[in-house]
C-alpha cells in the first residue's frame, strides 16, 4: 500500500494519500478541493551499515567545530558519537559523559546552566 505525495497547485498544500486501489484513486485537495495536483517524490530513509556510520565519523570534515581543548566541545562530540553508535556503548559510557559534563562545568567556573539544552547534538 503505497503512500503518494502531492502538492496542490491551487493552494500549495502538501498532501499524502494512502492508496489501496490505484484504479479508483482520484486525488483531490482536502483544503480547497482542487484536483489540480502535482505529484512529488516521496522522502525515504535508507538503512546505513555500522561500517558506513563509523567511516563517516572517522572523516575529520564531519567533526564540525570540535575543539580538543574545549571540554564542552568534547562532550558534544562524545554525545554525537554515542548517538551514532547506539545503545552498544552501555552505562559506563553514559557515566563517562556525565563526568565530562561536570568537569566542563567546573572548568567554566560554574557559568554553565548544566542542562542538556546547551549541548544539542545534530
Amino acid at each position: 500500500m503505497p503512500i503518494y505525495e502531492y502538492i496542490c497547485n491551487a493552494c500549495g498544500k502538501h498532501l499524502n494519500f494512502l492508496v489501496l486501489n490505484l484504479n479508483t484513486f482520484s486525488p483531490k485537495c482536502n483544503a480547497c478541493e482542487s484536483t489540480d495536483l502535482r505529484k512529488i517524490m516521496s522522502r525515504f530513509r535508507a538503512v546505513e551499515s555500522d561500517e558506513s556510520r563509523m567511516d563517516r565519523l572517522a572523516d575529520p570534515a564531519k567533526w564540525g567545530d570540535l575543539d580538543e581543548n574545549d571540554p564542552k566541545s568534547m562532550v558534544k562530540f562524545m554525545k554525537k558519537m554515542g548517538k551514532e553508535i547506539g545503545d552498544e556503548m552501555g552505562e559506563d559510557y553514559d557515566q563517562l559523559i556525565q563526568e565530562a559534563e561536570e568537569e566542563a562545568e567546573k572548568m567554566a567556573g560554574g557559568k554553565s546552566s548544566g542542562s542538556d539544552d546547551d549541548l544539542i547534538v545534530q
